[in-house]
C-alpha cells in the first residue's frame, strides 16, 4: 500500500468516528474529495480485513477490530492510566458525568468518559473530537496553552454558533479566557449542547504544560447548586492527575 492509500485509510477512520449512523461510498468520497473508484476499493479491504463494517443499507461504519487497539492505544497513554482511579473517585463523589480530553490538531479529543445513573445525554464519547471555544475542556486549553499557541489557534478558527448561548465574539471569549486562567477552572454554559454545563480544569506534564483537561458535567440548574463545591474537586482532581504523571508545581 502506498503512503497517499495509507493517509486515505486513516480519513476514512475519522470521518466514520464522526458519523454514528454510517456513511455511504459516495457520501465517504465527497467528504474526502477522493474518487469513488479508490473509496470503494479502499473500503472493500478495509470491511475484509474487519477494520469497517456494511450495514442492510450500504453505509460503513467503523468495524469491531479497532475496538481492542483503540483500547490498548487508550491504555498506552500513561495520563489515562493514571488518571482512572482519581476520574472515577470524582465520579463518586460529585455524581455527575465525568470527561478527560487531549489536544489534537487544534481540537480536543475525549479520552474517557465516566456516566453515573443520572448522567444526562450527550453527544460526547470516547475518540469524539469537539471544537475548543465552546467547550468547557477546550476552553481550558485555550485559557492554560501559551500565549502564542492560543492565538495561532483562535486565528484560524470561526467561532460559529453551536447552540444560543455560544459565544461567537473573539473580544469576549478572550476576556472569559483571562478570568478562567485566573480561577483555576473553565465553564461551558449550554455553549456546545443546550441545558447542559461544564466545570473544566488542566492537567500538567512534567515540564508544566497543559497536556490534558478535564471536566464534570451536568443538567445547569443542578450543577449551579453545588458549582464551587465541584469546580474545587475538578482541580484538586487534575492537580492529583497531573502529580502522578510527574508534574510538581502546585
Amino acid at each position: 500500500m502506498s503512503v497517499k492509500s495509507a493517509k486515505r485509510v486513516f480519513e476514512i477512520f475519522e470521518v466514520l468516528s464522526q458519523y454514528q449512523e454510517g456513511l455511504t461510498i459516495k457520501e465517504v468520497s465527497e467528504k474526502l474529495g477522493l474518487p469513488q473508484s479508490s473509496t470503494f476499493n479502499l473500503l472493500k479491504t478495509l470491511k475484509e480485513e474487519g477494520y469497517v463494517r456494511q450495514d442492510m443499507v450500504k453505509k460503513y461504519r467503523l468495524g469491531e477490530k479497532l475496538i481492542p487497539l483503540g483500547t490498548r492505544a487508550m491504555e498506552s497513554l500513561d495520563i489515562h492510566s493514571v488518571g482512572a482511579q482519581h476520574l472515577q473517585r470524582l465520579k463518586d463523589s460529585v455524581q455527575e458525568t465525568i470527561f478527560m480530553a487531549v489536544l489534537s490538531n487544534e481540537e480536543l479529543v475525549y479520552i474517557s468518559k465516566i456516566d453515573t445513573d443520572r448522567s444526562i445525554r450527550t453527544s460526547a464519547q470516547p475518540g469524539y473530537r469537539k471544537p475548543l471555544y465552546c467547550t468547557g475542556l477546550g476552553k481550558t486549553f485555550l485559557a492554560f496553552l501559551p500565549e502564542e499557541r492560543r492565538k495561532d489557534i483562535l486565528h484560524n478558527v470561526e467561532l460559529k454558533p453551536i447552540t444560543n448561548h455560544t459565544v461567537t465574539s473573539l473580544d469576549e471569549l478572550e476576556e472569559q479566557l483571562k478570568v478562567f486562567k485566573k480561577n483555576g477552572y473553565s465553564i461551558d454554559d449550554e455553549e456546545n449542547e443546550e441545558g447542559l454545563y461544564c466545570l473544566a480544569a488542566p492537567i500538567y506534564d512534567n515540564e508544566g504544560k497543559i497536556t490534558a483537561a478535564i471536566s464534570v458535567a451536568g443538567p445547569k440548574q443542578r450543577m449551579l447548586t453545588q458549582k464551587e463545591e465541584i469546580a474545587q474537586q475538578v482541580m484538586k482532581t487534575a492537580l492529583n492527575i497531573s502529580r502522578g504523571i510527574g508534574y510538581i508545581g502546585t
